[in-house]
């Protein structure tokens, strides 16, 4: 390809056969990478002959290779140089480009020892070697992040990658804790941002460590210097390091360049400007042109190339002048935008006016001393005065005649090139007439810009009959030279049109715009020039002496078609300066050569800051410098070094401290921009070459950011496609090649990095890099650029990258889990693995591949909101991953043996992170997993029921009733026990969640055995089926209800059995009051109040409304059941409670009046009683029966662990037993009760009332007809005995009285 700044003439002149042999030599092959130190090899060989393949080459093969190696690396230092000349001279005086401040901070990237010592920060933390406080949650979170991310080889592989800064790690850390800590609960007082905050704040101490706390700051200030604006300095290091550049080279080409000399650059660029455009013109005669898509484009190319100039032009112009004509400069900046060309002739010229040139000076008068004053007393007061003439005048101190010194400065400002400036020397007058002070003497001068700045004694002029003879004033007089005035001095002048006489003038070189420069002559006192000249399209050169002309010794001359200016100097040294000076003004591609050197230079009359480019230029000579300093820029294929340039910039960028992303620093962008701009760089070919440079290093494990390339290539295809922004412009055959062929290359890697997406973006990482890959796949994907193409298209793509990442990351997973397990045990052991290793392993590895799904939704959740209109997408590719580890799963569960359930775990495992992913519940790989479980839960149901069904038959049989109080202490490792019946390994039960009512139970377990087993298995079985959370509803309903029918029979038939021996047990008591209730009893009453517990828990259908009445019908029987069996066993129990009242009644019966043994009993105490003090009956049997009482119901009280049930016993108790008494009563109306019936009667019914009321009966039970009928009874049989025997009942009474004995 044709650069606009290059030209395909072999036959160029101007190009020297040697500088042209080094470009063809370096751009051979492709592109050289080994320019900058140490030399690499080059990508192509020179020449295409190769050296011959022996194992033992000849002596000479060797001479002959270390020559050509040397002359290849003198070859590419000689190519550095030129470029970094171009380089300089772009920085130098940039007139393009500005240095970006709207570019992204990038941040330090880490490396492989921060990684580490990060590591071992973190290590030191959780180890608690830290002094830094923390809770459980963060320690945690700590934790995790450690694990999880900092010790994973992907974040190792992107920190060797160099595209992992520290900012990326907090940001992991961030969104891990962000998750966190919105899952815990609200705590009032204390926010969930303060919260985050503090984490992170944690977080940055830990990360920061004890030892760097002072210093890290300091040392992130040094090294973000190349992140901001820098200056030239800066930048020339930048690139002498960029190109391995020493630093005398730098020195020698800026001196020789004048890099720091404002004029000279921008005389260069107008020189390499006219250059560029008749190359242009050159190609436009002569028809030689790059080779187009369409031949129309070669006029168009040419119209490119002047419009590029132009705009160079403008903007050189628009380059503000100190002080120049304004109008002037806008009408120069039109005449540029509206021709194709600047046009050099005298048609178009813009004629300058005297006033456009006017100057503005600075002058300084500092008035030291004045010597040699004697003609006034020596305490005379003297002062000086100063003016320039035409302004005001300034006046010193005074001073005495005897010390006439001052120093006094006087500032004034003047428009004229050669001021007068006038100081005389007054005394005060003393005389009373005198109107004015006396005048001792004056001097005039006339400086210039060149004049001598240093204090020098200027001899006075005095008045006549004066004494001073020889008075003389010390004073410096300091004229500044204005920015615009380029040169001034003396010369002869001898022109056609101005200065048509030859004389000396004083000439001004005035510069009013970029363009624009004037040789003007001034007159004294004047502030315009008397004659000007304006030097565009005039040619300067050295001449020979004219013999014609007086006056003058060294000649030079200005020419242009039909007009010349002859000049002469006084000595060589003026002449050289006043060429270079015009040199530069012209902007001539012509460099005038003196005939001979020049001598030292002439320091009188001369400016000591002049430019001095004759010493500078002879110093470069020396050096070997020239060569580089002189070439024409307009020669070289600067497409070819800017492709080098970039190339070597990107390699410098990649390799500094920040983690770029492939993108370039600020001051780098700006160098890039102003050498495409000065040089005629294509921005096709400049984005071109950067895409080649970011894809190689991105196949070479760089992180480059998608985006970066997305604007590269979006730039590219709408040059290539024509649709670019600023209009349709020319498109090479070879840019197009380019294209397409890169378009194939970025279109693989964007392929490839989908398909390792894990790898290539670990944990997110870049932050949206996979979005915008996406986004960049279907551009590249796009035929052209105004055309979308298909969805279907893409998702066909996208599609086939995910299949290949799920095979890529289960491979690697499955690699991984081996590396681990090799850790673990050696392989001999591997090999030979065991049913439960392989499950273990398979378990293991089900474990992993949960992480990684949920990584991918976590950290890569942007490639959903890329293609959220194909959700679907990751979907696929999860169930891909799946299906290949259910390959590895089902070999593992088909080598388990026959009825074992270790395999549970498994499914929970899996079930529960499928389940919460709406889209892989009930996805391919969550139904086949249901499919292999679903014949093992309805096996383990099936045979856990037979085993509790014997365990109940077994066990009730051989129960002794005694409460349990152990077995809760230890339910969850409880082994199911085994039944001898079935030749089956029932292990432990799998149990997740502990039972509900494990914790109730343990405050009051009076439970069976038996009971205890049944209702712990009954309910670990349902929570251990709820526990696998049945993903499909039907089956899940049936798993409940099947259980829920199964606890139901069950519970039936314990509640059946308990009956059963709670009738046979009591009725082998006896009915005595020594009657105490036995626990065993208590314990089958617990049973039962046990079975109508857990009937509401696990007997209940949490279910919908279809089987609401069937199964509220059959879950009623089961209540009715149990609530009928409590109320029979407890009537047994009353009944024979009641039946010991009714043997102390028969008792008393023995007492009825009219019987015998009443009879017998009375008459043998009366006879007795005659002789002895025979005791009265006393009040054993009441005592007794109360006992009886209290002490029963204690036992039930402390046994039994319903309250419901305890009152409706003791009610039904109380209620039996009045009426008991109450029968008794009855059957003796038409009798007096004995003495002793009534005494016993009286206690008894008092102290059950009493009890039974502290036990809680209610008062209407208590005060029932039935105890009401009895009360009256045995009150009137008290005030019968009353009046017959008042002493017989002993203080006994049926009034209540605090005082009887309890």
């Amino acid at each position: 390809m044709l650069d606009p700044s290059s030209s395909e003439e072999e036959s160029d002149e101007l190009l020297d056969e040697e500088r042209r042999d080094a470009l063809l030599a370096a751009g051979g092959g492709s592109s050289p990478r080994s320019l900058p130190p140490p030399p690499r090899d080059p990508r192509g060989r020179e020449g295409g002959a190769g050296r011959a393949a022996s194992p033992s080459p000849s002596v000479l093969s060797e001479g002959r290779e270390e020559q050509e190696r040397l002359q290849r690396e003198e070859r590419e230092k000689r190519l550095r140089l030129q470029l970094y000349v171009f380089i300089a001279r772009c920085i130098a005086h940039p007139f393009n480009a500005k240095q970006p401040t709207d570019m992204a901070r990038r941040q330090q990237k880490l490396n492989k020892q921060q990684l580490q010592t990060l590591k071992e920060r973190f290590q030191a933390f959780l180890n608690g070697e830290t002094q830094i406080v923390a809770d459980e949650a963060f320690c945690n979170a700590v934790r995790s992040y450690y694990e999880v991310f900092l010790k994973s080889d992907r974040v190792a592989r992107m920190v060797h990658s160099g595209g992992c800064s520290a900012n990326d790690f907090r940001d992991v850390f961030k969104k891990n804790i962000e998750k966190r800590v919105r899952s815990l609960p609200e705590i009032d007082g204390l926010s969930k941002e303060t919260v985050l905050s503090s984490w992170l704040a944690k977080y940055d101490a830990i990360y920061r460590g004890e030892e760097d706390f002072c210093k890290q700051p300091n040392r992130m200030a040094l090294s973000a210097v190349s992140e901001l604006i820098l200056s030239k300095e800066q930048l020339y290091e930048m690139f002498q390091q960029i190109l391995g550049i020493k630093k005398l080279e730098h020195q020698l080409i800026y001196n020789a360049c004048q890099l720091d000399n404002a004029d000279e650059q921008a005389a260069q660029i107008r020189r390499e400007l006219d250059g560029r455009l008749q190359l242009a013109e050159q190609m436009a005669r002569e028809r030689k042109f790059p080779k187009f898509i369409t031949r129309e484009m070669e006029n168009m190319y040419i119209e490119e190339l002047r419009s590029s100039v132009n705009l160079l032009m403008a903007n050189l112009e628009s380059l503000p002048v100190s002080k120049g004509g304004p109008e002037f400069k806008l009408q120069k900046l039109k005449r540029s935008q509206n021709s194709a060309f600047l046009d050099i002739g005298d048609e178009n010229e813009v004629q300058l006016s005297k006033s456009d040139v006017v100057l503005s000076f600075t002058l300084e008068i500092v008035i030291m001393e004045v010597q040699g004053l004697k003609s006034v007393a020596p305490n005379r007061i003297v002062y000086c005065t100063m003016e320039v003439e035409g302004g005001e005048k300034l006046q010193t101190d005074q001073a005495e005649a005897s010390r006439p010194q001052w120093g006094t400065q006087g500032d004034f400002t003047t428009t004229h090139p050669r001021p007068v400036v006038k100081v005389k020397l007054f005394t005060e007058s003393t005389g009373v007439l005198a109107l004015e002070d006396k005048e001792l003497g004056r001097v005039v001068l006339y400086p210039t810009s060149n004049s001598s700045k240093s204090p020098d004694l200027h001899k006075m002029i005095v008045p006549k009959n004066s004494q001073d003879s020889d008075l003389k004033i010390k004073l410096a007089v300091r004229m500044d030279k204005p920015p615009h005035m380029k040169h001034c001095g003396y010369l002869y002048a001898l022109g056609q049109k101005v200065w048509k006489r030859w004389k000396k003038r004083y000439f001004v070189l005035v510069q009013v715009s970029q363009y624009t420069f004037a040789m003007c002559s001034y007159r004294e006192k004047k502030s315009e020039p008397q004659e000007l000249m304006q030097l565009e399209g005039y040619t300067v050169d050295y001449t020979a002496p004219h013999t014609g002309l007086q006056g003058g010794r060294m000649f030079f001359n200005a020419v242009k078609e039909g007009d010349t200016v002859i000049f002469a100097s006084d000595d060589e040294q003026d002449r050289i300066l006043w060429v270079q000076a015009m040199y530069r003004a012209t902007g001539q591609s012509y460099k005038p050569v003196p005939a001979s050197q020049a001598q030292k230079m002439n320091p009188k009359g001369g400016d000591v800051s002049a430019d001095i480019s004759p010493l500078y230029t002879d110093r470069g000579q020396k050096h070997g410098m020239e060569e580089f300093i002189s070439a024409n820029p307009c020669k070289f294929d600067h497409a070819f070094l800017f492709q080098l340039l970039q190339r070597q910039t990107l390699d410098h960028r990649l390799n500094d401290s920040y983690s770029c992303l492939g993108w370039f620093s600020p001051g780098q962008v700006f160098v890039l921009d102003e050498y495409c701009a000065r040089y005629g760089v294509r921005g096709c070919h400049r984005h071109l070459c950067y895409l080649n440079e970011l894809i190689e290093h991105s196949e070479n494990g760089s992180v480059i950011d998608p985006t970066l390339l997305h604007y590269s290539f979006a730039f590219c295809a709408s040059h290539v496609h024509g649709n670019r922004p600023d209009g349709i412009g020319t498109v090479s055959v070879e840019e197009k090649e380019r294209f397409e062929e890169i378009k194939d290359r970025l279109s693989s890697l964007l392929e490839n990095q989908i398909s390792h997406f894990r790898y290539c973006f670990p944990f997110g990482r870049p932050e949206g890099a996979l979005k915008a890959t996406l986004s960049l796949l279907e551009r590249v994907l796009m035929k052209d650029i105004a055309t979308p193409i298909p969805a279907e298209e893409v998702k066909k793509v996208v599609r086939k990258c995910l299949e290949k990442a799920a095979l890529i990351n289960y491979t690697r997973l499955t690699e991984y889990a081996k590396i681990e397990a090799t850790a673990e045990k050696d392989s001999e052991a591997m090999n030979q693995a065991t049913p439960a290793r392989k499950l273990e392993e398979v378990l293991h590895l089900a474990e992993l591949c949960i992480e990684v799904l949920q990584q991918n939704e976590e950290h890569h959740s942007e490639g959903r909101e890329a293609f959220a209109w194909w959700p679907e997408l990751l979907a696929e590719h999860a169930e891909k991953f799946l299906s290949l580890y259910s390959v590895d799963m089902d070999s593992a569960l088909e080598a388990q043996p026959q009825d074992s359930w270790d395999s549970f775990p498994l499914f929970q495992l899996l079930n529960n992170s499928l389940r919460n992913d709406t889209f892989l519940c009930n996805g391919k790989f969550h139904k086949h997993l249901q499919e292999i479980f679903v014949p093992m839960v309805i096996r383990y149901i099936d045979l856990m029921e037979s085993s509790i069904a014997q365990s109940i038959h077994r066990g009730l049989e051989q129960e002794s009733w005694q409460p349990v109080k152990s077995i809760t202490n230890s339910l969850p490792n409880v082994a199911l026990p085994k039944v001898p019946s079935l030749p089956l390994n029932l292990p432990q039960m799998p149990s997740f969640t502990t039972p509900t009512w494990m914790t109730s139970m343990y405050e009051s377990t009076n439970g069976s055995a038996t009971s205890e087993d049944l209702f712990w298995k009954l309910d670990a079985l349902q929570m251990f089926v709820f526990d696998l959370h049945w993903p499909e509803p039907e089956f899940a309903h049936h798993l409940e209800q099947r259980l829920k029918l199964m606890a139901t029979d069950m519970i039936e038939a314990c509640v059946k059995r308990t009956r059963i021996a709670f009738e046979v047990k009591l009725q082998k008591t006896n009915k005595s009051t020594d009657l105490r209730i036995p626990s065993s009893l208590c314990t089958m009453f617990n049973v039962l109040v046990d079975a109508k517990k857990q009937t509401a828990k696990l007997c209940i259908l949490e279910g919908g409304q279809e089987f609401a009445s069937q199964w509220q019908q059959y879950h009623s029987k089961i209540d009715d059941l149990v609530e009928e069996t409590v109320k029979e066993i407890i009537s047994l129990l009353v009944s024979k409670v009641v039946s010991v009242l009714e043997g102390v009644l028969s008792k008393l019966s023995r007492y009825d009046e009219g019987t015998f043994f009443s009879s017998l009993v009375s008459f043998t105490v009366k006879a007795a009683a005659k002789y002895v003090d025979v005791p009265k009956p006393g009040m054993d049997l009441a005592d007794t029966y109360i006992m009886f009482v209290r002490q029963n119901q204690d036992i039930l009280r402390e046994k039994v662990n319903e309250e419901m049930y305890i009152e409706k016993l003791f009610d039904q108790w109380y209620s039996g037993s009045m009426k008991v008494i109450c029968m008794w009563l009855a059957d003796r109306l038409d009798l007096q009760l004995h003495i002793y019936q009534l005494k016993t009667l009286i206690k008894i019914v008092k102290k059950t009332y009493r009890d039974f009321r502290l036990q809680g009966v209610m008062e209407g039970t208590l005060n029932s007809k039935t105890y009401d009928t009895v009360h009256s009874r045995l009150t009137v049989e008290e005030a019968t005995v009353s009046v017959t025997d008042a002493g017989g009942l002993q203080g006994i009474t049926m009034k209540d009285s605090d005082e009887e004995e309890g």
